[in-house]
């Protein structure tokens, strides 16, 4: 969410029509990150496999959220194997459209995951 609302926006408004330049920024501030989100993924999937032991009553709460975090997962995997090599080698022509397309992805990716948050707090007041 911070890297879409807030981050993206200043490098855009910051660079303006130099995209070379913001890509080049873009690509500093996201290299590292993907084994980070990994160890995160995991560390959420664990919690909801103890959660779903713990709390049986419920249990097809924990279920959808699992399957939430599938779709999110399958995003992020296409994000960070497929989209963003595709991006660091495109062409000034082709990246407006790749921009557009991360945005979409982005968007949806935090959708899924607001969901499996609104999801874990009805859980609780179930």
């Amino acid at each position: 969410a911070y890297s879409l609302f807030v981050v993206q926006p200043k490098l855009k408004r910051y660079f303006g029509a130099d995209q070379e330049s913001r890509e080049a920024l873009t690509t500093v501030i996201a290299s590292g990150n993907r084994w980070k989100v990994v160890g995160l993924i995991a560390a959420i999937a664990v919690s909801g496999l103890v959660l779903l032991l713990i709390e049986r009553e419920h249990w097809w709460i924990h279920a959808v959220k699992g399957f939430l975090l599938l779709g999110a997962s399958a995003i992020f995997s296409y994000v960070s194997w497929r989209h963003w090599p595709g991006r660091a080698f495109a062409t000034s022509a082709e990246l407006p459209a790749l921009q557009r397309r991360l945005v979409v992805l982005a968007t949806t990716m935090l959708g899924l995951t607001g969901l499996a948050f609104a999801l874990g707090v009805a859980a609780v007041r179930l």
